[in-house]
């Protein structure tokens, strides 16, 4: 009989839990949206976000982040869709951070929607894909010229019934000035006859070029060249002609806790034209390449299965090109590349797959490196990207952190922002783009994921592609007996030791390999830099907000004193040394 009553307790307490996962839903929200009647947007493919904030402060469109205080986005893809017809979005739809429109809490919210266009593209390998091209922003859903949206209207959220809005879009965001030449910037853009034939449409590569003081009045000089990569620059970064602006009001940088930094950061670009122009700097040509592409605001100037052949275009078409114009030596010994972050990563990848075009990398708090330290993720020895997992419990996989190692987002969260943002890797950030980029291509066209986006499964049969093609410290050691005299004395990689998105631990198992290299060693230089967070640049002297803008001033003088040690014998070594 004890049992029997001790049945029905238990029975008690699971109850009211089962029958509460059955009960409906106490809000059933629908939104529908409709375009602009007068409007001439056409027939209308892409995704349509909807973003929901409670912040007053700016468009809701610019608020959806991977910080805490990140508003509320949801996205489903459209196709086909006309101003004769409606889009119905309900609780079905994925959203973030809340998953759910039913289970958004009641109360005010301003809700905007964007419409981010897509175009069919017929690749070279015969698949047919729906991307957002670029239209010189840099891949940024919220700002793409040609996207359509509202402005922001204010709705209320009741506790509980169905509650539907209605949202008419009828705004097209415009075009955005393209920069203009100056005495010593100048702006090229080529079509690209490699990436136009893969991807079955003009395809463009640009660049912004600075020139060196007294270009015009050495016309007998030829000139080494600086590739700084990084994310896609609007103009030529860290470089203005003129003091800060007076009437400039000073902000506040939440990240290194300081007021003023946009002030700072003019004068720290007015501080690097007076040292490029003043007497001793060297006279190179330093450029910033402009590859944004369908996936992403730049290539990783790499090659690609789902991308295209951006590392052939940008080293064979690009370069030669700049060169050509700018009276470059044009030899693989008088070219060196830096940059942070993707640019790290890409300064390092292009002098691994390219090691004859490239005389030098200084490659700053790079991505990942290492893919047994993806982040915090070994992707050939785990098995979910989202959770460290033991054989009773499961944790989330921290994402962000901060110099104190406080965390504000994790992997999974990260992820499902992107996979609202776009489906097929199509967010146009950064895990997607890592995918797009080394991931094989799948039979839809369309790059096949490293994980589920969903759950966080790995796929080994992706890492294993990833680890041959990709993984820059797994083929320097596979190659180190083919290519290591090239790479000799080529490699520097600095990070922070408290890198926000965990970089650093690729480098610690990049150094361990290339401090145990012999016959020959590397020579090279791997440094950390103590509690400082991403994009800290190596210099040991400054912090973390100052060394981030000071990447020119730091590594050109670095690699000209370093060049007349590895450059060829006849080098011209003096017409650019006036």
């Amino acid at each position: 009989m004890q049992v029997v009553l001790f049945l029905f307790y238990l029975a008690g307490l699971f109850y009211p839990a089962l029958q509460a996962s059955e009960s409906p839903p106490t809000k059933n929200l629908i939104f529908e949206f409709g375009l602009d009647p007068a409007g001439d947007a056409g027939v209308v493919q892409g995704r349509l976000l909807l973003i929901l904030s409670r912040d007053s402060t700016a468009e809701p469109r610019f608020q959806v982040n991977d910080g805490l205080r990140t508003q509320q986005l949801f996205g489903q893809d459209v196709n086909g869709w006309t101003k004769a017809n409606r889009v119905r979005m309900d609780g079905k739809v994925l959203g973030y951070p809340v998953s759910s429109l039913n289970d958004l809490p009641a109360g005010r919210y301003f809700a905007q929607a964007v419409v981010h266009l897509y175009e069919t593209f017929h690749l070279s390998t015969g698949q047919e894909v729906k991307l957002p091209m670029d239209r010189g922003e840099g891949q940024q859903w919220n700002r793409a010229p040609g996207n359509l949206y509202n402005q922001p209207v204010k709705i209320e959220i009741k506790p509980s019934g169905t509650q539907r809005f209605k949202i008419t879009i009828d705004q097209k965001i415009p075009p955005i000035p393209q920069p203009e030449d100056t005495r010593y910037v100048k702006h090229i853009r080529i079509q690209s006859k490699l990436l136009t034939a893969f991807w079955g449409r003009p395809m463009f590569l640009g660049a912004h070029v600075l020139l060196p003081e007294g270009f015009d009045e050495h016309p007998e000089a030829r000139y080494p060249l600086a590739i700084f990569h990084g994310h896609f620059p609007h103009d030529f970064d860290g470089f203005r002609t003129s003091p800060p602006d007076s009437n400039l009001k000073p902000d506040y940088s939440e990240r290194f806790k300081l007021a003023g930094y946009n002030i700072i950061q003019q004068q720290e670009a007015y501080d690097f034209y007076k040292i490029w122009t003043g007497p001793g700097f060297p006279r190179v040509l330093a450029i910033e390449i402009q590859h944004p592409t369908p996936y992403y605001d730049d290539s990783y100037a790499v090659n690609s299965a789902s991308q295209g052949p951006w590392g052939d275009a940008i080293t064979y078409e690009l370069i030669p090109y700049i060169e050509n114009q700018f009276r470059g030596i044009g030899k693989g010994w008088a070219r060196f590349t830096y940059g942070g972050s993707t640019g790290g990563w890409e300064a390092l990848a292009v002098q691994v797959f390219y090691p004859d075009e490239y005389n030098g990398c200084y490659a700053a708090c790079p991505d990942p490196i290492d893919f047994r330290a993806y982040c915090l993720i070994n992707l050939y020895e785990d098995k979910n990207a989202y959770y460290y997992e033991g054989p009773f419990k499961k944790m989330l996989r921290p994402g962000v952190r901060n110099y104190l190692g406080q965390i504000s987002t994790t992997v999974k969260d990260m992820n499902q922002r992107e996979l609202v943002l776009g489906s097929h890797s199509r967010s146009g950030d950064q895990w997607d783009i890592w995918e797009a980029t080394y991931s094989p291509q799948g039979r839809d066209g369309y790059p096949e994921r490293i994980f589920d986006k969903t759950t966080g499964v790995i796929n080994p049969a992706v890492a294993a592609y990833w680890k041959e093609n990709y993984d820059l410290s797994y083929i320097l050691k596979r190659d180190w007996k083919k290519n290591g005299a090239k790479w000799k004395g080529r490699i520097h990689l600095y990070c922070g030791d408290m890198d926000n998105y965990y970089l650093n631990n690729a480098v610690y198992l990049a150094e361990s390999f290339l401090e145990a290299t012999t016959d020959p060693y590397y020579d090279g230089e791997v440094d950390y830099g103590d509690r400082a967070e991403h994009c800290w640049n190596g210099d040991q002297t400054q912090p973390n907000a100052i060394s981030r803008l000071r990447y020119h001033r730091y590594f050109i003088p670095k690699w000209t004193s370093e060049i007349q040690h590895r450059a060829p014998a006849g080098a011209d070594l003096k017409s650019w040394r006036y």
